[in-house]
C-alpha cells in the first residue's frame, strides 16, 4: 500500500482555500463599485481656466 502524500494534500487545500478567499474579495469589490455614487470626470469642459491664464 502506497504511503499517502499529506503535502499534496495540505497544498490542494491551501490552493481552495486561496480561490475561495479571491472569490469573497472580488465580490465584495463588486458590491463596493456597485454602491460607489456616480461622479464628475476630471475632465470636464465646463471647468473655468485658472486664474494665472491670459
Amino acid at each position: 500500500m502506497p504511503k499517502p502524500n499529506y503535502s499534496f494534500e495540505k497544498r490542494q487545500r491551501e490552493i481552495a482555500k486561496k480561490k475561495q478567499q479571491d472569490e469573497k474579495a472580488a465580490k465584495k469589490a463588486a458590491a463596493r463599485e456597485a454602491n460607489k455614487p456616480a461622479t464628475r470626470s476630471d475632465n470636464d469642459d465646463d471647468r473655468a481656466p485658472p486664474s494665472g491664464e491670459r
